[in-house]
């Protein structure tokens, strides 16, 4: 998935094969026909080069340049989380928590737990609290406080042995409190690019839910 979306992408916004990435049609103003190809722009011309197509009428970018730079910092398993979630829906995830009267005091013992990586056929099962981390810092996915219709996909995430070993080590007394992690609208765009969503959800706008219901990383709760 990863080399196919980046050529669809790379096709779409006419990337030279440079260290640079900015789109062919926007070099090609700033930079003499004649120019090495490898030469990296100076920021003055990088920004007379948005300024100069700003003011041309006929000029349409086609998509974000910003998705090639987000494409060369995704690994071959977070390629695959995003598959996953573009083509399955939001995630089911659950934090372990102390069990209190009410909630009250409650301590988490285990956040944000998954199975993203098994599902989504990582190699690196263990590096997906990283890679969810990185995707998050890229703006694709965020971490939503409400559950998922389907609780069946709770019942075969909460009898996994990391939920039961935290609840081992920390005494028993624990509960779970279900969340679930989805595609940000950027997330949803960056997907429709790169063929894995419907085109018109490139142009999907942010929910409600994203607005008002994020929760911050689990490794930052």
């Amino acid at each position: 998935m990863t080399a196919d979306a980046r050529e669809v992408i790379r096709v779409a916004l006419g990337v030279v094969d440079a260290p640079d990435p900015l789109p062919k049609a926007l070099r090609d103003r700033v930079v003499p026909a004649d120019s090495s190809a490898d030469r990296k722009l100076t920021v003055p011309e990088r920004l007379a080069a948005l300024l100069d197509a700003s003011a041309d009428l006929t000029y349409h970018e086609e998509s974000h340049p910003a998705y090639v730079r987000l494409l060369s910092e995704l690994s071959t398993d977070e390629a695959r989380i995003l598959r996953l979630i573009a083509r399955r829906g939001p995630q089911a995830a659950v934090d372990v928590r102390t069990s209190k009267p009410f909630g009250a005091g409650s301590r988490l013992v285990a956040p944000g737990v998954t199975m993203i990586g098994r599902y989504a056929g990582c190699r690196e099962v263990d590096r997906v609290p990283a890679y969810l981390n990185n995707l998050f810092r890229l703006g694709l996915v965020w971490f939503s406080r409400e559950s998922l219709p389907e609780q069946t996909a709770y019942d075969v995430l909460e009898a996994q042995p990391e939920i039961k070993d935290a609840i081992d080590e920390a005494g028993g007394k624990c509960t779970t409190v279900r969340r679930s992690i989805e595609l940000t609208a950027f997330g949803k765009n960056l997907c429709a690019t790169g063929g894995l969503l419907p085109a018109s959800a490139a142009l999907a706008r942010a929910t409600k839910a994203e607005a008002t219901r994020q929760l911050p990383p689990p490794d930052a709760r």
